[in-house]
């Protein structure tokens, strides 16, 4: 599913990055550039951020 339509990036692009250590949602635009321009896709980033988090820290238990 595309998340970011500015730059084109999926869903799997952006967990990707956040694999790869982007934490916050400018990290990911770093990464990626998704949520670099027009910033409507933010929202999600950080639900994708928040989400791969929470699986982490379950899976450490």
């Amino acid at each position: 599913m595309y998340v970011c339509l500015c730059v084109g990036a999926t869903s799997q692009t952006v967990s990707d990055a956040v694999a790869s250590g982007a934490s916050t949602s400018k990290e990911v635009a770093a990464a990626c550039g998704a949520g670099a321009d027009c910033g409507r896709c933010r929202r999600t980033l950080r639900a994708i951020i928040a989400s791969a988090n929470q699986f982490e820290a379950s899976a450490s238990r």
